[in-house]
C-alpha cells in the first residue's frame, strides 16, 4: 500500500475558437503526476460537446490523430483521474457528460464528498440511476436536479453546494459557460490565469498554467464560484468565509509538483523547509544524504543545508514508469524496476535517507534493502511528514488503520521493521512551519476532522450496489 494522488481538473475559455484540445493535453500532461489511471478531454464546439476519455496515461490515451480529430472550440475541460473511490474501469473516466432538459454539462472534479453515501442514497431513491461509483456523479446529478428549477448554472451550482460536504475542487462547462468552484474548507488546490492571447485557464495547479503559457492570476478562493464567458469573470462568494479554511498538507509534501505555488506557498520551499525542520529535530552523524525520487528529492536538499552533510544523487528512478505502473501485490519487483541505487555513491557510505511517507513500510524497506546491497554501512531514515494514524475522507487514498504501520508499531519497532539504523518523522507540532499558517487539514496525523466522520468510506463502497 502507497500513498497515491488525487485528480487534476483543467479547463480553458477564449472569446473565439483554438485548439482547446491541445491545450488540455498539455495541460493534463503538466497535472499527470495526480492520476494516472484515466484522463478524458471535452471541447465545447459551439454548444457541440465532442469527447475523449479512456484508461491509461495522458501521451498513450490521447494520440496525435486523436487530437487532430478533435473541433476548434472556445472552451474544453479535462481531466487526469486517480480513483479513490470507484474501481478502475471505463465508467469512471472523466470529464462526466450530462445531458438534461436545460441542456448540456461536462463536469470534472478533485476530491472526496464526506457525505456521499448519504447523498447517492437519497438520490437513488429518488429514481437516479448511477452509471459509475465515483462522488463525480453524485455531484453532477445535484446540479442537475439544481438545474432544473434555478436561473442559471451557476445559481444550480451554487444551491448544489448546500448539499455538498467534504472536498470538491472541480470544473463545469456549459454550451455557454467555464464555471470552477471550491469547497468552503478549500481541501483541493484550484487556480487560474490567463494566456497573452486572452485565453483563460483553470487547473489544480499553477504547473499546468505554465504548460500553456497562461500567466498566474490567482488561487481560487474556498467556497468561491467563478463564471468565465467570452465577455470576462464574474465572482460569486456566497460560500467564502462560512468555514476555516484546510487545505490539505500533504499537497505540500507529496502531491503537488514542486514547481507549483498552492495558495500563495511554493511547494518546493515547503519541502525544502521540512528537510531543515527533521535536520534539527533527527540529527545524526552520517556521510550523505540522499533522498527518494521525487518527491524526498528537495527535503532531502534542505536537510544537507542545514545539517551541513553533503547532499548525493544515491537513488536514480525510471522516469519512463508511472507510480501506479504495478499492483501492490508485487512491491518488490516494483522498487526493483522503479529505482537503481548508485553503487559509487552509496558503497561503504552511512546514509540519510529521506522520504515523504511511511505507510505500510513494505516499501521502505524494500528501498532500504536496496541501498543495503549498493553497500551502505549505515540508514538514517527519516520522513518529511509525521506518522500516518487515520484514514483521510477527503480524497487521499488511506481508507483504514488497518494497514497503517504506526498505528501499530512505535518509531523504534518500524525502524527495526523496514530496516534502518534509526527513523525519525516530521512532528506535528511543526506542520505549519511548512505552510506558513494553520489554514491546513492534517486530520490523517491527528485525527481533527473539519467536517463529520462518514459511515462508509471505502474505496469501492458503490461496488456492490452497481454490480449487484
Amino acid at each position: 500500500m502507497s500513498i497515491h494522488e488525487e485528480c487534476g481538473v483543467f479547463g480553458v475559455l477564449g472569446d473565439h475558437p483554438f485548439r482547446a484540445a491541445e491545450y488540455c493535453y498539455y495541460g493534463l500532461y503538466a497535472l499527470q503526476h495526480r492520476g494516472q489511471e484515466s484522463c478524458g478531454i471535452v471541447v465545447n464546439d459551439a454548444g457541440l460537446f465532442v469527447s475523449h476519455k479512456d484508461l491509461g496515461l495522458v501521451s498513450g490515451v490521447f494520440s496525435k490523430e486523436i487530437l487532430s480529430s478533435f473541433p476548434c472550440g472556445n472552451m474544453a475541460v479535462a481531466h487526469t483521474r486517480y480513483g479513490t473511490t470507484g474501481a478502475t474501469n471505463r465508467h469512471n473516466c472523466q470529464p462526466i457528460e450530462v445531458n438534461h432538459q436545460k441542456g448540456h454539462m461536462a463536469i470534472a472534479h478533485n476530491g472526496n464528498l464526506s457525505n456521499a453515501v448519504q447523498l447517492r442514497s437519497m438520490l437513488e431513491l429518488s429514481g437516479a440511476i448511477f452509471h459509475t461509483t465515483s462522488d463525480t456523479e453524485i455531484i453532477a446529478y445535484i446540479i442537475t436536479k439544481e438545474r432544473l428549477t434555478s436561473i442559471s448554472i451557476e445559481d444550480a451550482l451554487s444551491n448544489a453546494m448546500n448539499r455538498l460536504e467534504g472536498a470538491y475542487s472541480l470544473i463545469l462547462m456549459s454550451p455557454k459557460k467555464l464555471i470552477c468552484a471550491r469547497d468552503p474548507h478549500g481541501f483541493r488546490p484550484l487556480c487560474y490565469g490567463k494566456t497573452n492571447d486572452g485565453i483563460y485557464v483553470v487547473a489544480s495547479e499553477s504547473c499546468a498554467l505554465s504548460a500553456v503559457g497562461a500567466d498566474f492570476i490567482r488561487d481560487v478562493e474556498p467556497g468561491e464560484i467563478l463564471i468565465f464567458t467570452p465577455e470576462g469573470i464574474e465572482s460569486r462568494r456566497e460560500h467564502c468565509n462560512k468555514t476555516e479554511k484546510k487545505l490539505c498538507i500533504f499537497e505540500y509534501i507529496y502531491f503537488s509538483r514542486p514547481d507549483s505555488v498552492i495558495d500563495g506557498q511554493s511547494v518546493h520551499a515547503s519541502r525544502i523547509r521540512a528537510g531543515e525542520i527533521l535536520a534539527s529535530e533527527h540529527p545524526a552523524d552520517a556521510d550523505l544524504v540522499i533522498g527518494v525520487p521525487d518527491s524526498g528529492l528537495d527535503a532531502a536538499v534542505g536537510y544537507s543545508r542545514a545539517s551541513g552533510i553533503p547532499y548525493g544523487i544515491g537513488l536514480i528512478k525510471n522516469k519512463y514508469i508511472g507510480r501506479t505502473f504495478i499492483a501492490p501485490d508485487d512491491r518488490l519487483n516494483q522498487v526493483n524496476i522503479k529505482l537503481s541505487a548508485i553503487r559509487n555513491t552509496i558503497n561503504d557510505k552511512r546514509i540519510i535517507l529521506i522520504d515523504d511517507s511511511i505507510v505500510r513500510g513494505t516499501t521502505s524497506g524494500h528501498i532500504i534493502a536496496l541501498l543495503r546491497n549498493a553497500g551502505a554501512k549505515e540508514i538514517h531514515m527519516r520522513v518529511s511528514a509525521p506518522p500516518f494514524l487515520h484514514p483521510c475522507y477527503y480524497g487521499t487514498d488511506i481508507e483504514s488503520r488497518e494497514h497503517l504501520i504506526a498505528c501499530h508499531h512505535s518509531v523504534k519497532e518500524i525502524a527495526e521493521r523496514i530496516g534502518a539504523d534509526s527513523l525519525g518523522y516530521l512532528p506535528v507540532s511543526r506542520l505549519s512551519e511548512l505552510t506558513g499558517n494553520t489554514h491546513y487539514c492534517s486530520a490523517c496525523f491527528d485525527g481533527k476532522y473539519p467536517t463529520a466522520i462518514p459511515a462508509d468510506v471505502g474505496k469501492s463502497r458503490f461496488e456492490q450496489r452497481l454490480t449487484g
